[in-house]
């Protein structure tokens, strides 16, 4: 079983990297983006086959060390 993990920095923390790309694409020639907010996305190999365990288990795993929860949010995807 595979999990994905969506992190994204909450809204209200300054994302320079974010900033950054708007500013490159502005560059580019792409004028209508206003904003962009960067993230990350980790994907995960588990074993077992219990849905509900392997999202609680990601879960702690993001709690602990994936996701700074302090400033960044995360969506946990079984796939």
């Amino acid at each position: 079983m595979k999990a994905r993990v969506h992190i994204m920095l909450k809204n209200g923390v300054l994302d320079p990297q974010g900033e950054a790309v708007r500013h490159a694409l502005g560059t580019l020639g792409f004028d209508g983006v206003e904003g962009v907010r960067q993230g990350k996305v980790i994907e995960l190999d588990l074993a077992g086959d219990d849905k509900s365990a392997a999202e609680a288990e990601v879960a702690q795993m993001c709690e602990k060390l994936l996701a700074n929860t302090v400033i960044e949010s995360y969506q946990v995807e079984i796939v």
